[in-house]
């Protein structure tokens, strides 16, 4: 058998797989928000995606497995979204080592926040699969591990950013940006419950920074 043939075919079925795997992540999003996630079946990911039960069956072994494939996507474009906030708003004012004012605090944030995915499904999903973990203890194990690592990254993104700004939190770092995530989270929800139309930087802009000065000091 010609080896090389193989290998030129490689890529272009990984690119395939990796196609098919958007779409099925992409249309179970839809599904999830639409129908919440004990509702939303297999099948009707698969017909919203243009696949066949075999395709997704290829990808993941449950649809409990592609959600924490779709919370780990979202992760991603968080973490990366936040890195190019403090890239783009915090790093040139801080550049020569000189700490910045409160007013600059506030207007970082809500800065680096304007760049935040503003996609008020994902918190309905979110809360969706919550639920779902609580309810069963095979789930709750992977949800819990999904969290810990999402807040490991988060924080050390939030410490190293302070530092630069010459602030630290007072209380223990992880906690505190559990504490702002947390602020963040019940907003989503009562704008969903109240039909709050405004961008997610304009519902947090006041209330975020004063929980961040408050947890944080000057070193």
């Amino acid at each position: 058998m010609d080896t090389s043939v193989l290998r030129e075919d490689a890529p272009t079925e990984s690119a395939r797989r990796q196609k098919t795997r958007s779409r099925l992540l992409d249309a179970a999003f839809e599904i999830f928000a639409e129908h919440g996630v004990h509702a939303a079946s297999v099948e009707m990911i698969t017909e919203a995606a243009g696949f066949t039960r075999g395709a997704f069956y290829s990808n993941f072994s449950s649809k409990e497995e592609l959600f924490f494939a779709l919370m780990e996507r979202e992760k991603a474009m968080r973490i990366e979204q936040l890195n190019a906030g403090v890239a783009q708003f915090l790093t040139p004012l801080v550049g020569d080592g000189k700490g910045i004012e409160d007013d600059d605090v506030v207007e970082i944030i809500t800065k680096v926040l304007e760049l935040q995915s503003d996609d008020r499904r994902w918190w309905l999903v979110q809360s969706e699969f919550l639920l779902l973990a609580m309810r069963d203890p095979q789930i709750a194990g992977g949800f819990l591990e999904y969290q810990d690592g999402f807040f490991r990254e988060l924080t050390e993104i939030v410490v190293a950013a302070l530092a630069s700004a010459s602030r630290r939190f007072t209380i223990d770092s992880e906690e505190a940006v559990r504490v702002i995530a947390e602020l963040c989270a019940n907003a989503e929800a009562r704008a969903l419950l109240s039909g709050d139309e405004r961008k997610f930087s304009e519902r947090l802009s006041s209330s975020v920074p004063a929980i961040l000065l408050a947890l944080t000091e000057p070193i």
